[in-house]
């Protein structure tokens, strides 16, 4: 009797197993995931230590984007749907963050400075692994010395020198904008602190979070201009080096990250907090990585591939008839 239970049991459970949504919600769900996938996106290109190019690697639409941005009238029509939802959240995520992360800086700018450099350690591991995915070779960590060597000196340089002075100005918005570009075509190029460290960060996110055009102008001519010029070089430079180019933007990161840690302290309870905000960051962003390792993303665009490349085949089609005609 107990056995014959089990069996029922075990066919209601593989019966609701087997059921299918109804194609709405599978539509709603995906669309869903996708705002809130972009939200993250967007939050990673606010908050210094995250980045938002790493978010797109993680949640599998890395390749689709550099697609789209280094051949945008060839892959949108393939890939619009997909990138719909996630612009979205995208625009929820940054604009919505900007204006948080500025008033918590005025509160307490030391703690929470210590937070986000929590927040680039706990990423280290993901971004090691992610750039080691094919093997890792001497030429790989000769990158990374160099990239980490490199920057570290034009901070320095920067920092030391007296006839040098960041102040906030149209160019200069251009220059985040443009680091933003950056940040967002190469995966790990967390362009945050840097700003912060060049004192441009505060500013920048209070202009974004007030809709300040003096600031948001230049700021789009910045990220635009970028991602035009760089995606194409950039998404080439992945494809046949994938590993060095990889190891260069973590030197890069380790090098931006240095020069924002916080070295003193009002008092010894202000450095409590700070190494406990640093604690939580690492855990936070070291267990979002974790996750994304245990729960890889589905490849929602197969359907979106397809067509892409059966358009591309029935092109070469009409390509070779030509020629024989």
């Amino acid at each position: 009797m107990t056995c014959a239970k089990q069996h029922i049991s075990k066919g209601k459970k593989q019966r609701w197993k087997n059921k299918k949504a109804p194609p709405f919600l599978v539509k709603l769900r995906k669309f869903t995931v996708g705002v809130i996938q972009g939200v993250l996106i967007g939050a990673g290109a606010i908050l210094p230590g995250i980045s938002g190019g790493v978010l797109c690697v993680v949640f599998g639409i890395y390749r689709q984007m550099m697609a789209v941005l280094a051949h945008p009238f060839k892959y949108l029509k393939v890939y619009w749907k997909m990138f719909m939802p996630i612009g979205i959240g995208w625009a929820i995520g940054f604009i919505g963050l900007a204006g948080v992360i500025a008033k918590l800086l005025s509160l307490n700018a030391v703690a929470i400075i210590s937070l986000f450099v929590g927040l680039i350690a706990g990423t280290f591991p993901g971004l090691l692994r992610e750039g080691s995915k094919n093997g890792r070779t001497k030429g790989m960590w000769l990158a990374l010395a160099i990239s980490t060597i490199a920057l570290l000196s034009f901070f320095f340089t920067l920092k030391f020198s007296t006839s040098t002075t960041v102040t906030p100005s149209f160019g200069w918005y251009i220059f985040c904008g443009a680091l933003w570009g950056i940040s967002l075509i190469v995966p790990g190029m967390s362009s945050s602190s840097l700003l912060m460290f060049l004192g441009l960060y505060q500013p920048m996110s209070q202009g974004i979070a007030t809709f300040d055009l003096n600031v948001l102008f230049p700021f789009a001519i910045g990220i635009i201009g970028t991602v035009l010029l760089l995606a194409r070089l950039v998404n080439n430079l992945f494809e046949k080096h994938y590993g060095i180019a990889f190891f260069c933007v973590i030197g890069f990161v380790i090098a931006s990250t240095i020069p924002i840690i916080p070295v003193s302290f009002k008092s010894v309870g202000e450095a409590v907090l700070c190494v406990v905000a640093a604690a939580a960051g690492f855990i936070g962003a070291f267990m979002m990585d974790r996750w994304s390792e245990k729960h890889p993303a589905q490849d929602d665009t197969t359907e979106a591939v397809i067509s892409g490349a059966v358009e591309e085949k029935i092109e070469d089609v009409f390509d070779s008839m030509k020629k024989d005609d």
